[in-house]
């Protein structure tokens, strides 16, 4: 969502409501007791128009099963989270859970629990393990992974039919599909590829991982290392190759991803929220999902999350954080909130709950391959602009080399 790692996801959902909520603000003073009970006070952002609806039904069916916990429940739009969290620190106020991106920097001024220590070990192993790994700093876990989001390769399963191409896994077989399908002419493009600076970072990803490359960790970023050259190259040899659209480096995902709905490009990739957006527009588009091609065809999807995380403020309220976390992960609890925000679950039995779902089928068996940004490293910020000014150079002709180091450069002088 200075540039915020968490907004990734919510812009790239579509689902951020504009507005912050009056009046759902803490009613206590950071005290630990109303009356003879415990409080525990849970910021969260609005998602949707039902965010503070779907959270109120969480809490009814927590505090009916755990006599004595009040939740006071404060709901805050993405433009103003950061700036309320931070104010809510200085003021020492922390809630005592909160719903948001970032939180290494939290975690660094040792203001939260490790995540082991606020939920059991049932709950602990039931995260699919990439998105707890990658919600650790220096090997500890301090985010809850929340709510995720993962790419697949949406495929227009009539143009490939008219061009005589398969479903891709590797990238030989995307070139030759995405050839073939941009040979039928009329304007249509095998392969859009949006290189341009609405979200260049995350087309980028997907190919310099698949060739084996890698943006780096929390304490050194990769950007330049000579194993993503790989995926730059492949990128620049699909573009003079006439498999993709025209100008990649100027084209911005949401906009090529309403041209693949109206039946105009071969294969994107994409979100799960297209399939909403397809069933709306277009819903006679033949059309399948497919897992991202990689060089080798081993697996591979983009995740994003948002993670839950608990603070240690001055008063203990550790065992009723844990039991509310623990409730909230339950998967008759937490599965109907992801389904009705439009995410995908964080957790094994979520998966397993939503596996009958043939939409999601997809996404969810990639997650347990997902790698992330390096959202922990300091310079990921400056990299992240970097490679959206940067990276388009590549459709124009740039040595891709180059490139990779200019963004190299730009984020360590960020």
């Amino acid at each position: 969502m200075p540039q915020r790692s968490r907004p990734i996801l919510v812009t790239a959902l579509g689902a951020v409501a504009a507005f912050s909520l009056a009046g759902c603000g803490f009613s206590n003073s950071g005290g630990t007791e109303s009356g003879d009970g415990v409080v525990l006070d849970l910021l969260v952002p609005s998602y949707s128009d039902a965010t503070t609806a779907n959270w109120e039904r969480i809490i009814e069916g927590f505090e009916v099963a755990n006599d004595g916990v009040t939740v006071n429940l404060e709901v805050q739009s993405w433009d103003n989270l950061e700036s309320v969290i931070a104010t809510k620190i200085q003021g020492g106020q922390a809630p005592d859970i909160y719903n948001g991106g970032p939180f290494a920097g939290f975690a660094a001024d040792e203001l939260l629990y490790p995540v082991e220590e606020v939920v059991s070990a049932g709950t602990l192993d039931d995260f699919q393990q990439s998105f707890l790994d990658n919600a650790a700093v220096d090997g500890t876990a301090y985010g809850l992974p929340w709510i995720a989001s993962a790419r697949a390769l949406f495929v227009n399963d009539d143009l490939l039919e008219q061009a005589g191409a398969e479903t891709p896994t590797t990238w030989d077989e995307l070139l030759d599909a995405a050839q073939k399908v941009a040979a039928l002419g009329d304007g249509i493009a095998g392969y859009g590829m949006p290189l341009g600076s609405e979200e260049a970072q995350a087309e980028a990803a997907v190919w310099l991982w698949g060739g084996g490359g890698s943006l780096g960790d929390a304490d050194e970023l990769t950007i330049d290392d000579p194993a993503n050259l790989a995926g730059a190259e492949f990128i620049q040899t699909m573009i003079d190759a006439g498999a993709t659209q025209a100008d990649p480096g100027a084209t911005n995902r949401t906009p090529l991803l309403d041209i693949f709905i109206q039946g105009r490009i071969g294969m994107q990739i994409g979100l799960p929220p297209i399939v909403g957006q397809i069933a709306e527009t277009n819903p006679d588009l033949d059309y399948s999902i497919a897992p991202i091609p990689t060089e080798d065809g081993s697996p591979l999807t983009l995740g994003v999350a948002d993670h839950l995380m608990a603070f240690q403020n001055d008063d203990d309220k550790q065992d009723e954080i844990t039991a509310f976390l623990d409730y909230v992960y339950a998967a008759e609890n937490y599965v109907p909130w992801v389904e009705a925000e439009g995410f995908l679950p964080t957790t094994v039995s979520g998966s397993e709950e939503l596996s009958d779902d043939e939409a999601l089928q997809p996404f969810l068996e990639v997650l347990p391959d997902a790698q992330f940004y390096p959202t922990t490293n300091a310079q990921w910020s400056a990299a992240d602009s970097a490679f959206k000014s940067l990276f388009g150079q590549i459709a124009t002709g740039s040595d891709p080399e180059q490139v990779l180091t200019e963004i190299q450069t730009a984020a360590e002088n960020g």
